[in-house]
């Protein structure tokens, strides 16, 4: 019998597709805050979200006789009509956030809109209406979510743990205060500052605060359009990176988005430049034209449809790769021991604590209020004392790093947390030292070699290594590629020729791919049964015995498309080059070293081999200098 399901089973459904996890809901309350035009946000959770999340703001707030509306399915304020979608430009649109959240928690929302002398206090369990009461409070909306899931247990076992769910709300708050760095953002996790930013527009800034000195001492800068899109932001140096993707973060339209285009178009912008199986760091701010974006595409809004993506592939790609090879990405090496930095992290530490302690919270009691046109004197003695109110903060001038913004909690028996936030370093970039050009060849001086293995060259203070068989390797292989993406491959001719034997398989995938193995030099025919003659093979393949190569191509054939595809052919090059390269311990002249230099020169990304690795690592005299106590750190 098909019955239609009560409302209350609908609801928990419906949550079902908005709230996954605790970091949906911060998710879900934080994107509103900021729609709501706040300029500080609060973010407090304990036990990883399930048991109490806080977010407080000091935007718009709530009117009264709109908040019951609030709580309802498919009520924003966002959309009128379906039309609307197509230009959306707000983060929450859909309506379904505070419905879905309440079918499946305790809420308890604490908001006051400007000019009205009282708040609101609204209280809404399970989707079940608890309270509706005027209070005193500051501007702003304060929504606290209490024991997440306790109507549907069995949606709260497939959790993690408090400490895993605890750091997906951390990672979340961070790409939101790096999404919006002109909103100052605050995490407190189990009463402990986790996360503080100024809220100053300067996106290195928070950058700073999340990822550390190293990562900020060694972004470029990112700052391009064309007539329908616009990239900014920061990407890392490729020895900036992790071995899975979570250093790739980028915002469409302001909105933290995963999308398998953009993620490609930077992954292979970096392709030589790190090593296989590492992913780079990427901060960037995406704007496109809203008429082509559909962000409606997962009830979470974390994925997106672009109209016209093969644009949006090539312009991400040539954006990212110009400025990887307009800078010079020789990683400097600081010789500081593991102990040594670990007492430095200390001393930092102590540094800090002793500083002067900021109180970011203050206790606010929340007086119960029966009358609106009469309230108690209690009320109106209270109202009339000077509060910390929140100021938005003016974009021409930059707020002390010391000034905090007080935002009132409504728990009157739980102590204060006091946090200092971290103040961002002026000065994060150290002077670029282009050692592989013209200009810098004459100060060049030759040291000689290092174990037979890596070259040393002193330049304008800088010790710099070069890994011999890196450098050669990348030298032979780029001189290859050029040849192979210019038509320029030459065959040469085999004396006597030479026989393989293939299996039926790769038989049928040399002949659906003959055409290509031409066009890369080889000349490959049938010789009688399962066997066929080599009689031609490309001129330069770095004296690598020419068997090898065909046979590792043939094996390598794509299980999809049954296809050497060009990736493919780049991968063996790679191979090939590394096979052929001058090895470690090898002894090699001056001569010798200065041509290599020369070579590189020459090259487009002469800073990494073909898999990745750096070709030069460079010194710091001032850092060989502290490790012989000549000064001080």
């Amino acid at each position: 019998m098909i019955k239609v399901l009560d409302q209350e089973t609908i609801n928990q459904i419906a949550a079902g597709e908005v709230v996954e996890r605790p970091s949906s809901v911060v998710k879900e309350i934080v994107e509103n805050a900021i729609d709501a035009g706040a300029t500080a946000i609060t973010v407090e959770i304990k036990e990883g979200g399930l048991s109490f999340i806080r977010v407080t703001d000091n935007g718009c707030g709530i009117g009264k006789e709109e908040i019951s509306t609030a709580f309802l399915r498919h009520a924003t304020s966002k959309l009128r009509t379906a039309d609307d979608l197509l230009s959306i430009a707000s983060l929450g649109f859909r309506g379904e956030a505070l419905a879905s959240i309440a079918a499946v928690a305790q809420v308890e929302m604490i908001t006051k809109t400007k000019g009205t002398l009282t708040g609101i206090r609204y209280e809404i369990h399970g989707g079940e209406e608890i309270a509706m009461e005027e209070i005193g409070c500051p501007e702003g909306t304060t929504l606290l979510i209490r024991n997440l899931f306790y109507n549907t247990p069995a949606r709260k076992k497939f959790l993690k743990t408090a400490m895993t769910e605890g750091s997906y709300i951390q990672e979340l708050v961070m790409r939101l205060a790096m999404s919006k760095p002109h909103i100052a953002m605050q995490l407190i996790v189990n009463g402990q500052n986790k996360l503080s930013t100024t809220g100053n527009g300067k996106l290195k800034d928070v950058i700073y605060q999340i990822y550390g000195r190293d990562v900020t001492a060694n972004l470029i800068e990112i700052d391009a359009m064309d007539a329908h899109m616009k990239i900014t932001g920061y990407i890392g140096k490729p020895f900036v990176n992790k071995g899975n993707r979570s250093f790739e973060n980028y915002f469409v339209n302001g909105r933290f988005m995963k999308n398998s285009v953009i993620t490609k178009a930077i992954e292979e912008a970096y392709k030589t430049f790190v090593m296989v199986h590492k992913f780079p760091f990427t901060a960037l701010s995406i704007e496109l034209e809203p008429s082509l974006l559909d962000i409606n595409v997962h009830p979470t809004k974390m994925e997106m449809r672009y109209g016209e993506s093969d644009k949006l592939y090539h312009f991400v790609y040539k954006v990212v790769r110009d400025a990887l090879l307009q800078k010079e990405l020789i990683p400097t090496v600081t010789p500081d021991t593991a102990k040594e930095t670990a007492a430095k992290r200390v001393a930092e530490i102590k540094e800090n604590l002793a500083k002067p302690r900021i109180e970011p919270f203050e206790k606010t009691r929340i007086e119960q209020v029966k009358k609106v046109v009469e309230p108690p004197k209690q009320i109106v003695a209270e109202a009339s004392t000077p509060k910390p109110v929140m100021q938005p903060v003016p974009k021409p001038v930059e707020p002390p790093v010391q000034e905090k913004v007080k935002i009132p909690v409504s728990e009157v028996a739980e102590e204060p947390v006091r946090y200092e936030a971290p103040v961002p370093k002026k000065e994060v970039y150290e002077q670029e030292t282009l050692l592989l050009t013209e200009e810098a060849k004459p100060k060049h001086r030759l040291i000689g070699q290092l174990f037979k293995t890596y070259c040393l060259i002193e330049y304008e203070n800088q010790l710099f290594i070069m890994d011999q068989h890196a450098a050669h390797e990348k030298v032979m292989y780029e001189r290859l590629m050029k040849k192979f993406h210019n038509s320029e491959i030459f065959s040469q001719q085999l004396m006597p020729p030479m026989v393989v034997t293939l299996s039926p398989a790769e038989a049928d995938a040399l002949d659906r791919n003959l055409n290509t193995f031409e066009i890369m030099g080889f000349t490959v025919e049938p010789f009688g049964g399962n066997e066929y003659v080599i009689r031609a093979v490309p001129e330069d393949i770095f004296g690598v015995p020419a068997k090898e190569v065909f046979t590792a191509l043939i094996a390598s054939l794509s299980d999809d498309s049954g296809a050497v595809t060009e990736e493919l052919f780049v991968t063996k090059l790679s191979t090939m080059a590394c096979k052929a390269a001058i090895k470690g311990n090898h002894s090699l002249t001056d001569r010798e070293i200065t041509a290599l230099v020369d070579e590189l020169m020459t090259l487009e990304n002469p800073y990494n081999c073909p898999h990745g690795r750096p070709t030069i690592i460079k010194m710091s005299q001032t850092e060989i200098e502290k490790k012989f106590k000549r000064i001080q750190d």
